[in-house]
């Protein structure tokens, strides 16, 4: 009898964490909210990003910014398709998937570096690990400071050698990494509040 209701409260459990993994947040603007929704004991994103800051240097609200402007904290965020014949969906107009937007070569280039070649863009521990490679990388070879959100945010979205020849994008753009820097701005003053 104590076996079977064991099996039952590990099924539970594990369906329980899997179903967390799947839906996004419903409070993406209050990072304490982000985190509360996501603290299983196999998906605990604070202790992700946490981990992430510790290996890298990247602050968590950066980190955390930079996730939530990319995907809005959705598994499955893909850029739109384009239309065939002007109706018909077709290809995706770039290969940036996951909660970390990352392109295939630059998710291949990270595995690569640094041999986790398990990690998937759709896992968040994975993702905001890789965000903080990908601010690190530019923090060293292009000399953006670690709590630079703006810069590390352009450096980002536009690439490293767009970004290294001087190119800051477009208004547009700018405006993204303007209001990225003022995410990780809002999201570093409710981490103080988180808890209380």
């Amino acid at each position: 009898m104590r076996r079977s209701s064991f099996s039952k409260i590990v099924a539970v459990s594990v369906l329980l964490a899997l179903s967390a993994c799947a839906t996004a947040p419903s409070h993406i603007n209050n990072v304490c909210a982000v985190f509360d929704q996501n603290d299983g004991w196999f998906d605990n994103w604070q202790s992700a990003a946490e981990r992430t800051e510790q290996k890298y240097g990247i602050p968590v609200p950066v980190l955390m910014a930079t996730v939530r402007k990319e995907s809005g904290f959705k598994s499955n965020a893909r850029p739109p398709r384009t239309k065939l014949l002007g109706f018909i969906p077709w290809k995706h107009v770039s290969s940036a998937a996951g909660y970390s937007q990352a392109l295939d070569g630059t998710w291949s280039q990270y595995q690569m570096e640094t041999g986790n070649w398990a990690a998937r863009r759709s896992r968040f521990a994975d993702a905001v690990d890789f965000v903080g490679w990908y601010h690190s990388k530019t923090a060293d070879t292009l000399g953006v400071a670690r709590d630079d959100t703006y810069n590390l945010y352009l450096a980002y979205y536009l690439g490293w050698s767009t970004y290294g020849r001087g190119n800051r994008g477009d208004a547009g753009v700018q405006n993204y990494a303007r209001a990225t820097d003022q995410m990780a701005r809002d999201y570093a003053a409710q981490l103080q509040q988180c808890g209380n």
